[in-house]
Order: C-alpha cells, then sequence, then structure tokens
C-alpha cells in the first residue's frame, strides 16, 4: 500500500536531511518536471543559456534519484528476494547492497497457526505488516512443555505444532517478510530456561536452580538437540530445509538471556560461545545474534553507567564479539525498568541506551546492530494512543539518524508487538493491531519508507557512494560518534534509576 503522505522522514529536531529534500519536493509539488527541456527560449547570452542547461540538468538527476527512491520504496512490498541477508562489516547486505529494515514482533506466530482455523491471524498481520513496509519479523521457534507446546519432552515435538511453525515460514515469504526465529526463552512463559532444568531434574539430574540452564551438560544437551531438530526441519509445505530458507534472516540463541547467580556475564557468556559455535556446524547460511536487551557486564565498568541502574548476568560487549555471533540486539523498555520517571526522562534514556550500543557496535563489535525490542505500554500511568506514536516516532527516528550516520550499522527496529483482530487472549499492553491503529501504522509507514530510501542512497560496503546527494552521509560517517554524543546528550555521566528487575514479558 502507498499513499501520498511525505517520503521523508519527519524529525523534530533536524531540517530534512539533503539527501532526500528531493523527496520532499514530490510531496509538495516542487519536484522537476521530467518533460523534455525546451531550450529555444530566446537567451541573450551563452553564459545565460550555460546556466539554464546546468540548472535544467540538475532537476533532471534531481527527479531522477526521486524517481530511484520511490522505487526503491516500492520494492518493499513485493517478495522476498531468493537471497539470504548477511553481514559485511558493519552493515547487513542483500544481493550485494546495504539491507535496512523496518520490522516488527510477533512472538504468538507458531502457536497460534497451530489450529489451522486461526491461521488467517497469522496472514492478516504479515498482510498488513508488508502493507506498512514492515519486512522482518521476530518470532518465537519454541514452546516447552505445558498446553500447546512444541516440544512436549526432551526430543518429543508436537507435529502438529510444528506445521504451524511451516505455516508461518511460507506465509511471510509470500508476503516479502524476513523472520528472526528464537530458540527458547529465559522466562517460564512458553517453557523457557526453567523446563529444560525441570526435565533434568525429572530425569534424576542434580540441578540446584534455572541458572543451571548454561552450565549442567545434560541441560545443555536439550538445548542443542533442540536446535539441531529446528534447523533441520524440513517445511511441509515448500520442502525446503529451515537451514536452506532465505526468508529466515537469522536465529536467536535466547529470548533475553538473563542469569541471577553471576553478575559478571561470564557464565552466560560461556554457555553462548559453546551454542553459537554449534548452531553454526549445523547452518552456515543464516546468520545468528544472541537476544541479548543489551545489559553491560564486568568487562568494560566504565560502560555500566548506562546500565538502568542494575546487572541482569550479562555482558554486551564480550558476548557480541563472539566471532560466530553476527550482530547485536539490544532492547528498549525505559517504561518497566525506570518506572518511576516521567516520560521524557523514559525516552532521554532510551535514546542514550541506542547512541552507546551504537558506538559499541561501530567502534569495537564492528558488527550491525539491531533494535530487537520497543514500544510502549498500554497499561503505563498516562497512556494515549498519541503519547505512544510520539514515542515511537522518537525512537525511530533516532534509528533512522543512527543508521545514516553510522552508514547502516544500527540497521533496523523491531517494535513490540503486531496482532490481529480478535486478539484480545494475547494483549499485553503493547499490542498494536495495525487495522485499528491508524495513526501508529502511518508512524511506522514513515519509517520503512525512510530506512528503504536510506539504504538505495548508501555507499555499497565494497564501493564508492550511490549519487552525489550521499557526500553528506560519507561525512556524517567520518564524525559520526561526534555527531551522535550531541544528538544524545551523551555528556550526562549517570542515568539514576530505581532499584529492581524488568517484570518478564512474552
Amino acid at each position: 500500500m502507498v499513499d501520498c503522505a511525505p517520503l521523508y522522514y519527519l524529525d523534530h529536531r533536524k531540517k530534512t536531511p539533503p539527501s532526500l529534500q528531493s523527496l520532499a519536493a514530490l510531496h509538495d509539488g516542487r519536484a522537476p518536471s521530467l518533460h523534455s527541456i525546451n531550450t529555444n527560449l530566446g537567451l541573450h547570452s551563452a553564459h545565460t543559456r550555460q546556466q539554464f542547461f546546468h540548472s535544467k540538468m540538475a532537476k533532471l538527476c534531481s527527479a531522477l534519484c526521486l524517481l530511484l527512491g520511490a522505487l526503491a520504496f516500492l520494492a518493499i512490498a513485493a517478495p522476498g528476494s531468493g537471497s539470504f541477508v548477511e553481514r559485511q562489516g558493519t552493515q547487513f547486505v542483500l544481493d550485494g547492497s546495504p539491507y535496512l529494515f523496518n520490522g516488527f514482533n510477533s512472538y504468538w506466530m507458531m502457536t497460534v497457526a497451530s489450529q489451522p482455523a486461526e491461521r488467517a491471524k497469522v496472514s492478516q498481520v504479515l498482510r498488513e505488516a508488508a502493507a506498512a513496509g514492515l519486512t522482518v519479523c521476530r518470532t518465537w521457534a519454541f514452546s516447552d512443555g505445558g498446553d500447546g507446546a512444541l516440544q512436549i519432552s526432551p526430543g518429543v515435538y508436537d507435529e502438529r505444532v510444528f506445521q504451524g511453525l511451516d505455516f508461518v515460514i511460507s506465509e511471510a515469504q509470500s508476503h516479502g517478510v524476513r523472520l528472526i526465529l528464537s530458540l527458547v526463552n529465559n522466562y517460564k512463559d512458553f517453557g523457557g530456561r526453567a523446563q529444560y532444568v525441570q526435565w533434568a531434574s525429572n530425569a534424576g539430574v542434580a540441578v540446584s536452580g534455572e541458572d543451571d540452564f548454561y552450565t549442567n551438560p545434560v541441560v545443555k544437551g536439550y538445548y542443542k538437540n533442540h536446535v539441531q531438530r529446528v534447523l533441520t526441519r524440513s517445511n511441509t509445505i515448500n520442502n525446503v530445509a529451515y537451514k536452506d530458507d532465505p526468508t529466515i534472516m537469522a536465529w536467536e540463541l535466547i529470548n533475553e538471556p538473563r542469569c541471577q547467580a553471576d553478575d559478571s556475564g561470564k557464565t552466560v557468556n560461556a554457555w553462548v560461545q559453546e551454542m553459537a559455535s554449534y548452531t553454526k556446524s549445523l547452518d552456515s547460511k543464516h546468520m545468528l545474534e544472541i537476544g541479548m536487551e543489551g545489559f553491560y557486564g564486568d568487562s568494560m565498568p566504565e560502560k555500566k553507567q548506562y546500565n538502568p541502574g542494575y546487572q541482569v548476568g550479562t555482558d554486551f560487549i564480550t558476548s557480541n564479539l563472539i566471532d560466530e555471533i553476527d550482530f547485536a540486539t539490544i532492547h528498549a523498555y525505559p517504561d518497566v525498568w525506570l518506572a518511576a520517571q516521567d516520560d521524557a526522562s523514559q525516552t532521554a534514556f532510551a535514546q542514550r541506551w541506542m547512541w552507546s550500543h551504537w558506538d559499541d557496535a561501530t567502534k569495537i563489535l564492528k558488527k550491525p546492530l539491531v533494535l530487537a525490542e520497543f514500544g510502549m505500554s498500554k497499561k503505563d500511568p498516562g497512556y494515549s494512543e498519541n503519547l505512544r506514536d510520539v514515542y515511537i516516532n522518537a525512537i525511530c527516528t533516532d534509528i533512522y539518524n543512527l543508521a545514516r550516520s553510522g552508514g547502516g550499522s544500527l540497521s533496523g527496529g523491531l517494535v513490540w508487538q503486531v496482532m490481529a483482530d480478535g486478539m484480545d487472549s494475547y494483549y499485553d499492553g503493547y499490542e498494536i493491531v495495525l487495522s485499528q491503529d491508524p495513526s501508529t501504522d502511518a508512524v511506522l509507514m514513515r519509517q520503512s519508507r525512510a530506512m528503504s530510501v536510506l539504504a538505495h542512497t548508501m555507499s555499497k560496503p565494497a564501493g564508492g557512494l550511490v549519487g552525489h546527494a550521499d557526500e553528506v552521509a560519507a561525512r556524517e560517517q567520518e564524525d559520526g560518534v561526534a555527531h551522535g554524543a550531541r544528538l544524545h546528550g551523551v555528556h550526562v555521566r549517570h542515568v539514576h534509576a530505581r532499584d529492581g528487575k524488568s517484570s518478564s514479558h512474552p
């Protein structure tokens, strides 16, 4: 779906980027005509004719750039490429070109699709998301123990639920949406670490708590078996093995790993190294990420000032430096982590959080970064749809600005979360039903357009700039760190927060 809304991103802090000014001209009618140039105008001097010619050629070039930008956005609604998204330095690339995206979370898709009568809900979300230019979806490839489980017990699977995941992958491909599939949960929702440890206990293994998930050989064996079972699964709809399907953009080792037994992050880091190596031994085609929220650990104590007042047993820097990890992720829930602070303070924290990790990705990790979860809950005090739109718009603006300044190292964001009509039992406060929330849909669509156009005007990883308009982007790549620091006010040395830990969410 394409309407006549502006094809540039609205940033209340900055003027329209020079590389996108021609897009603004399209919206307000100032775009140059593509009609033939009439040079028989009785001009009085060769100099004047030369000026006239250069002016017309400049306008023609601008119009052509505009046309290419519009075509770039139209392409995001088309069925996806048969190629794999890959990492090249700090960028994602697809078919050799920079790949930026705007996307969403819908954790529930496999569970709902396991009931054939309910699959229309999955189709609705993918259809509406694609129409808004949302091209990446993060969802669960796990459900361990309990009712409707994928993995009923270690190594025992419900084929009906697996076929639900088959449908999700096949349907995503038909709508041009790529998937990030998470393989286990940190929390007890859908089983998680606790279920794996309980299975071991039931088998007579001596375990002391959920954190044994990271260290106990039997429990780690259960997890590896699940990874192997999912990655080597052959889709019953398209007959393509998951590990060979480019619809899947990346695997995620665990949703929001945490470890109470070891705040330093060393325990989780050792587990990540082992599981990343194992996963890559099964599938070298797909990218891999951890699923971290972004909390800093002991390896760089000076970074802890950016945490919301506590640690959770992970080390963002050390774990994301592991060779087998292709890109880093962060989550941002200042409304939970800093619940006692006002909206402005929470937004400022989110922006500092994003800037700090973008700086890390660019200078230390030298890998892409994705904001894999963010949103605003309807349960927050003073919530309104307008306030949510303002917040999402602010986060999207920062994603765009940091992507532009860093040459695409902050490659996209995934809002939490998109649902279909009639899913009230799944609501967690963060739900967005695009057909029912037109203003939020419009905010997300503008971001999709902006990221798509930016990707097509960025320099390619292996070559020079695409067009003269991106000279500005090239300069900002050189001084991006200083630019980001000014933009997000990181001269603030400490983030004051209430003690405590974020409540679990799906």
